[in-house]
């Protein structure tokens, strides 16, 4: 948690002194910027509690940003203009990555991120596109492009869905945290612009060291200003992250020091009604009422609002991020640890010429083949654990062998567990052991979009 300096300041996430300002301050100041009183009326959505795999997919344009986010997946591509992920594709080969979504994963919602998505020149049309194809469109954003209304009746009318606005701090602490003087003033004059034309939009905040003393104060905003939706996102080393010495003790937060604030987040969120999520956090960390907003990989698939780990693999290779190379041939999805075994030996041969065509092809048949003997559920649960243990080395402490639910929480991250280990570790006890990664989560409301109700209730 930040501290108090002798000249009563704070410490941020990135060393720098900032302005001590209660969180209770920064909020009449935020309110006073995104609320109005002239709302648009929104469709109130219908909801459930039925849990089903998602049909939502995501796709990176490129890693070209309007800030620098000390804990960004991809700071390190954002911040180097010769990486092959760096520039933003095409317009041609966005729409390409959009088809295939849908005519090979069966998607049919998408999130669009970058980078930042609303500086690309494209995006405009690769919305019209995603509403044409029955992909319905949300931009993940920083949104200070939307500080201008004429920018959010833009987007309204090419058919935006919605807005995933990353809220990571208010005042000074989310400028510091994002690397931009006048950044949180400007997402909260986009907040009344979409409030006042309609857009409706969820809030998505990095639990950094420096926010956590202000959750419940954007929770506070949230119920204000009509968001849909929080997801409370641990900050955790993906990406770039996991390169170098980008996080320590400095501005990764344990826990513990979170949880309390999170825990008071978690309940103005409730009683307002707003549907909110943690991800990344191992459930016995936050109070037992709270636990049914929970998703580690295992209740990921389970989120109308979270990524297809089919259609997810498949955006989530290189080709699918850069702007020259097309794109590579779709894959189905290799579910148990033996099969993830395969991608190296399979990477390799894709470096031999006559091959790099036609193996994809072999490979996704055999894959396709072998995911066909088990139901979906199985796989896609069997997925999240090669992606727990194997992508990210989680790991847990030995007081965990002993917990009920040790099968559908993943535990500690690998890198969060080298710098403060587990001793935070408090196991659940219940009558039997709990083995479906619904059990907590099928308790929580969710919303449901008039698109996906087909689905999905």
């Amino acid at each position: 948690m930040p501290h108090s300096s002798s000249n009563s300041e704070l410490t941020n996430d990135t060393g720098q002194n900032i302005p001590e300002v209660q969180p209770e301050e920064a909020l009449e100041h935020a309110l006073g910027l995104a609320t109005t009183s002239d709302v648009a009326p929104i469709a109130k959505l219908r909801s459930t509690k039925v849990r089903r795999i998602t049909r939502r997919g995501v796709m990176w344009l490129g890693q070209t940003c309007n800030l620098r986010c000390h804990f960004c997946y991809f700071i390190e591509r954002i911040k180097t203009k010769s990486h092959p992920e760096h520039a933003f594709m095409s317009l041609e080969k966005a729409k390409k990555v959009c088809d295939t979504l849908v005519e090979e994963y069966d998607n049919n919602a998408i999130d669009i991120q970058g980078g930042e998505p609303t500086i690309w020149s494209g995006c405009l049309d690769l919305v019209r596109h995603c509403r044409d194809i029955g992909l319905i469109p949300t931009l993940i954003t920083n949104a200070l492009v939307l500080d201008k209304r004429e920018n959010c009746e833009k987007y309204l009318e090419a058919g935006l869905r919605d807005l995933l606005v990353s809220v990571h701090g208010l005042g000074e602490v989310h400028d510091r945290v994002v690397a931009q003087p006048g950044a949180h003033r400007r997402q909260m004059i986009a907040l009344k612009n979409c409030q006042e034309v309609g857009i409706p939009f969820r809030f998505n905040c990095v639990l950094s060291k420096s926010v956590a003393p202000q959750l419940p104060a954007i929770a506070k905003l949230a119920v204000a200003t009509g968001a849909r939706g929080v997801n409370f996102l641990a900050f955790n080393p993906f990406e770039d992250q996991a390169k170098g010495e980008l996080r320590s003790a400095e501005n990764v937060p344990r826990y513990s020091e979170v949880v309390p604030h999170l825990n008071e987040a978690l309940d103005i969120l409730e009683e307002a009604g707003i549907e909110a999520n943690v991800r990344y956090y191992p459930l016995c960390s936050v109070d037992e009422r709270h636990r049914k907003s929970m998703y580690n990989f295992q209740q990921l698939t389970y989120d109308h609002h979270e990524w297809d780990y089919a259609s997810w693999t498949w955006t989530g290779m290189q080709p699918q991020r850069m702007r020259e190379e097309d794109v590579s041939p779709p894959r189905a999805l290799a579910g148990t640890g033996a099969l993830h075994v395969l991608r190296k030996p399979v990477n390799t041969l894709m470096k031999v010429p006559v091959l790099k065509q036609a193996l994809p092809k072999i490979h996704g048949a055999v894959m396709g083949k072998i995911g066909g003997l088990r139901d979906k559920d199985s796989l896609y649960a069997e997925n999240a654990r090669v992606r727990a243990s194997l992508h990210c080395s989680y790991t847990y402490d030995e007081r965990c062998s002993g917990c009920s639910v040790k099968e559908i929480c993943d535990g500690f991250h690998g890198d969060y567990s080298a710098i403060f280990g587990t001793d935070e570790a408090e196991p659940i006890a219940t009558d039997t052991a709990i083995r479906d990664p619904r059990h907590y989560i099928s308790r929580q409301v969710k919303n449901v979009e008039p698109e996906d109700e087909g689905w999905a209730l």
